[in-house]
């Protein structure tokens, strides 16, 4: 008999609408899980057990009379702590924040609970979410459920934990530089950066003109289910998408026959690169030519843009920085503290010039798709290294978190939606993952092309962490 913890969310629905399960029985599993590897993950800055079975017991009953009340009636989903979920606090990974319940839920949430999604708890963060990995002051080091020993990456840490084991079935990620994707690839789960306004936002990011939110899910149905819900239009976020979207499952099994692919094993500048994560990642972009794609090898034709980033992320850095009172910055992580006293250095022509120059960006991207389709990178230039280090310990990438990052922020820039799908574990048994890009707006074409390679090359899944640190 199949085990609860293995359903995706189009199954959980199935096995509600012919009543072999019901959502109290979900959520309970759930619940349990994350009570039992809660301590080996550090994955949960809070689970609410009561709202969730009493919501559970709501949907149940709806279930029986025949009238869910939307598309994800009794799905478990859980959500990032820089997200508003009313009656809890939103503590951004910080400990110079309080402990004060929001008093209204962010888009995302209200989109989802008004499908019938069931909340279990709010997910582990860095600091204000300014750095790709997994650890704060607030609530120590979120460990990778294929091996505690390493980071699960972040910011979406906590997150990409709980989607490798099932622990909900939808999660909440928020990327202004890889932040959903860094963590998936590292935790061996799906995650898309969608479109930029694409999902609406609020309150703002103070990383705004890079930050998106998207689903982090075990496959990749799951988050396609996910955007259909939470990619509508909302008021409250100036830049959000005023259209409604497009059916994200109706195509989801069309493959990529036909379709021109681009690989660019190292972006045309990224110069040092993990080599089993080359290996997975070339054999994984070949996989596109065996389901019928047109694969070339051809780079975009950008130099890096670091310094475009850090003069739009340095300065979100000291907007943080600057919101809080001078007598609590002292609780500030010193990295965070530093990234943000350089945010300071960057005059308003700076600022500007970065904005100009990540339109030039775009443009650049938006030629480049006038001939490629999609365009297939590394997720990232290392698998996982050991929890507690900005950079891998051996040296290699330096002392900057974004050296070994290079194939994400490019994409915060342009705004394009891009994934990560899992396309191999390397000798030491972490995952490596591919990233898929497309056009702006192209988000089901690339929710299909990783659903296509999902299904050509089935990825193993986690029944527990392996426990390889303690304490």
């Amino acid at each position: 008999m199949t085990e609860i913890r293995d359903l995706d969310g189009t199954a959980t629905l199935a096995a509600y609408r012919d009543r072999t399960l019901s959502p109290r029985e979900v959520v309970a599993d759930a619940l349990a899980r994350i009570d039992r590897f809660g301590p080996d993950l550090d994955a949960f800055v809070l689970v609410d057990h009561a709202g969730a079975l009493e919501a559970a017991a709501a949907s149940e009953a709806r279930w029986a009379s025949g009238q869910p009340l939307g598309p994800l009636d009794g799905v478990t989903f859980t959500i990032k702590d820089n997200i508003a979920w009313a009656g809890h606090p939103m503590r951004r990974g910080s400990l110079t924040t309080s402990d004060t319940p929001a008093t209204e839920n962010a888009p995302i949430v209200d989109r989802l609970l008004e499908a019938g999604a069931i909340p279990l708890a709010k997910t582990t963060m860095p600091e204000f979410g300014w750095k790709g990995l997994g650890d704060s002051s607030h609530t120590g080091s979120t460990r990778n459920p294929w091996d505690t020993r390493t980071t699960t990456g972040g910011s979406s840490a906590g997150a990409a934990a709980a989607a490798a084991l099932n622990l909900g079935l939808l999660h909440i990620g928020t990327d202004g530089a890889g932040s959903i994707r860094i963590p998936a690839a590292f935790c061996g789960v799906f995650g898309l950066k969608p479109s930029f306004g694409r999902v609406p936002a609020f309150p703002p990011s103070p990383f705004g003109p890079v930050a998106h939110l998207g689903p982090m899910t075990r496959g990749v149905r799951d988050a396609a289910l996910m955007m259909q819900a939470i990619a509508r239009p909302d008021p409250r976020d100036m830049a959000a998408s005023l259209t409604e979207p497009p059916d994200y499952l109706a195509g989801l099994e069309g493959g990529v026959r036909g379709l021109r692919v681009a690989w660019s094993p190292r972006l045309g500048f990224a110069t040092t690169i993990d080599p089993e994560v080359a290996r997975l990642t070339e054999a994984a972009a070949q996989r596109f030519a065996d389901l019928g794609a047109i694969v070339e090898e051809a780079d975009p034709g950008f130099p890096d843009p670091i310094e475009t980033l850090n003069g739009i992320w340095l300065v979100g850095a000291w907007c943080v920085l600057r919101g809080i009172p001078e007598d609590r910055r002292g609780l500030v992580e010193p990295s965070l503290r530093a990234a943000a006293e350089r945010g300071r250095e960057i005059t308003a022509p700076d600022f500007v010039a970065a904005l100009n120059a990540r339109g030039a960006l775009f443009t650049a991207m938006a030629r480049f798709h006038c001939r490629y389709d999609l365009l297939l990178t590394p997720s990232l230039a290392t698998p996982a290294f050991a929890a507690g280090h900005l950079t891998p310990p051996d040296g290699r990438f330096g002392d900057d978190w974004l050296s070994w990052t290079p194939f994400s922020y490019p994409f915060n820039l342009t705004g394009q939606p891009a994934a990560t799908v899992p396309c191999g574990l390397t000798e030491a048994g972490l995952p490596v993952g591919l990233q898929i890009v497309g056009p702006m707006g192209a988000d089901a074409r690339v929710l299909a092309a990783s659903r296509a390679f999902e299904a050509a090359q089935p990825w193993p899944v986690l029944a527990e962490p392996h426990v390889t640190h303690r304490g």
